[in-house]
């Protein structure tokens, strides 16, 4: 069976796939009602969303499906004490695709295991969220025409950006992407995502410090909110704060035709006066999400009992009583999953789940 969990589970063939389809609904939307007549989906929303469950929703209802789930877990059986695993063998029952947003990280790895229904990862923690890199693929074709070949600069929160981390490894599949990482030293991309996306695919990247030096030669500009909450020192963020903002004047920097993006919410870090600028594509990147959500369930229920098209084969996991995952937000160390680990490339052995460093 299929599940979508990380943008690396399509391999680029049906990541393209996904992204021709939703184009097609997009130019033939009749062509695409009642595709889902008499099924349903379901939406479990650990914690709060208003995008991604609401476009989850609109595609499913496009679709001529129903929608049912929850999107608060406290009016669930979770709050009795009902774990990932059980709900989702019970959601299953009445539904033929689950999407998922939980806080703890690795909770719908651990669903999928059990899960006999597609299971989609709607952002797991700071970890993963792949059907925003499917949105953010979709936009970048819509707005330039194409994806290979682009300079993209990621600017603000890169270290806990779970959608930077995701549509970097998208993009670790097309050729002659450039990437520029805009960030304070406290919310720097991550050495593992270098390692084992960047220098393992051969993306090119750069750190630089401020949006001036790099606006000119981007295709693409990816803002995320710099959050205040981040920094141990409230003066470093007073700091920095102001040189990870978009506005008109940073805008006339750039390329006539560089899209600006942004997964949203946002707060401060764009002005509402770039909002006008034809370049703006984030509310554009709102309504793409809602047809890349339709091509995905369409596709993930066609691919359902297809041998063609399952889950990628990784190594075994190796198991090893005397280690445990340090990070507090996985579900081993919340659920009492079994503590699993996986090689890294350079040998670094990491949790099966979230991917984080065994200490």
């Amino acid at each position: 069976m299929k599940h979508l969990i990380d943008p690396m589970d399509l391999t680029k063939e049906e990541t393209d796939e996904i992204i021709s389809l939703a184009e097609d609904i997009i130019a033939h939307r009749e062509r695409y009602q009642g595709s889902m007549s008499h099924r349903k989906l379901a939406t479990l929303f650990y914690e709060p969303s208003t995008r991604t469950r609401l476009s989850f929703t609109s595609a499913m209802m496009e679709l001529g499906g129903n929608v049912l789930g929850f999107s608060d877990a406290k009016n669930s059986s979770v709050s009795k004490g009902e774990t990932v695993q059980d709900t989702v063998r019970v959601v299953g029952c009445f539904a033929e695709v689950i999407a998922m947003r939980h806080y703890i990280e690795g909770a719908q790895l651990y669903a999928s295991e059990v899960s006999s229904v597609p299971i989609i990862n709607a952002g797991d923690g700071s970890h993963s969220h792949p059907t925003q890199t499917l949105t953010d693929l979709l936009t970048i074709k819509r707005e330039l025409g194409r994806i290979d070949g682009i300079t993209i600069g990621f600017c603000g929160d890169l270290r806990f950006g779970r959608t930077v981390h995701s549509l970097i490894k998208a993009l670790s599949r097309y050729s002659g992407v450039q990437v520029v990482l805009i960030a304070p030293d406290e919310l720097k991309l991550p050495d593992y995502i270098k390692q084992d996306v960047c220098d393992k695919y051969g993306v090119k990247y750069r750190e630089v410090q401020t949006m001036e030096e790099v606006m000119p030669e981007l295709d693409v500009l990816y803002m995320t909110r710099v959050q205040k909450e981040r920094f141990l020192d409230e003066d470093e963020f007073d700091r920095v704060k102001d040189s990870f903002v978009l506005d008109a004047r940073r805008m006339a920097l750039a390329k006539k035709n560089m899209a600006v993006l942004h997964p949203l919410p946002r707060v401060n870090e764009i002005l509402t006066e770039v909002d006008s600028d034809p370049r703006a594509a984030y509310f554009r990147q709102v309504e793409n999400g809602k047809f890349v959500r339709e091509a995905l369930i369409l596709k993930l229920h066609e691919w359902k009992n297809d041998p063609a098209h399952t889950m990628p084969q990784h190594e075994r996991p190796v198991y090893d009583a005397s280690v445990r995952c340090s990070n507090p937000k996985c579900i081993c160390n919340n659920e009492h999953a079994p503590y699993k680990f996986h090689y890294g490339d350079g040998g670094q052995l990491r949790c099966w789940y979230c991917d984080s460093k065994v200490r």
